[in-house]
């Protein structure tokens, strides 16, 4: 029995106690460390989507995470701690709906998901299209008596957008930013941007556009306003 005392309990007494001290430690801070939960609002990222594809849809959801763990742990928590994640690899145009589970959710690991809402979701998928437009400039003011506008020149007259292709065939024209002429009694050029109302359509490129407006006289009829195309 002394030999089994010797070798088994008195052997490393001291780091053993030291050893059943810090976990006797550990224990007592776990145990007095309450459970919270906490909702974090965040954005879905969407993995591997083809580069022949666009989502169409108009509005993409955001997803929010309800958490459950140590207070200590989620006090500290940051959003970008946080995300909600989709595999999109393979997919083809239409609609398609998403299982958004705890599984699609990344975490730290002492933390626990609860709750995902929404636990779907539906979105539109298009093919993406590349094309050409028309800048539409919008030109008004009040003129100067005696004159009216002769020509509007815009350079470049067209500019290249990109998107879902039912979005970008059902764009008509990119629209300036307005132009004033109030006044002109020559020629003015005028550097604005172009736009497309749209905001899944993008610019290829999004410099400001040159509108030059050429006055003529005309007979006196006083002043006016007026939206002109450029020819």
């Amino acid at each position: 029995m002394r030999d089994f005392l010797q070798r088994y309990v008195f052997h490393n007494l001291g780091l053993k106690l030291i050893s059943l001290a810090l976990a006797v430690g550990v224990w007592l801070a776990v145990a007095r460390d309450p459970v919270a939960e906490v909702a974090v609002d965040v954005a879905i990222e969407f993995h591997n989507i083809p580069q022949n594809l666009e989502i169409s849809s108009d509005n993409i959801p955001r997803a929010q995470i309800r958490l459950r763990g140590p207070e200590r742990v989620v006090r500290r928590l940051q959003p970008s701690d946080v995300y909600a994640e989709i595999e999109l690899n393979g997919l083809r145009p239409g609609e398609r709906t998403f299982d958004l589970t705890a599984q699609q959710i990344h975490e730290p690991s002492e933390l626990e998901v609860v709750q995902v809402v929404p636990s779907q979701v539906h979105l539109t998928f298009d093919t993406r299209l590349t094309r050409q437009i028309p800048v539409q400039p919008r030109v008004a003011g009040t003129f100067a008596p005696g004159y009216s506008i002769g020509r509007i020149v815009v350079d470049p007259p067209n500019i290249t957008i990109s998107g879902p292709k039912k979005h970008v065939e059902a764009v008509e024209a990119a629209i300036t930013d307005p132009v004033d002429v109030s006044g002109a009694i020559d020629h003015a050029t005028f550097s604005r941007h172009a736009y497309v109302s749209d905001p899944l359509i993008q610019v290829a490129s999004p410099d400001p556009v040159r509108v030059t407006v050429i006055m003529q006289k005309v007979p006196l009829t006083g002043g006016s306003t007026s939206t002109v195309k450029p020819e």
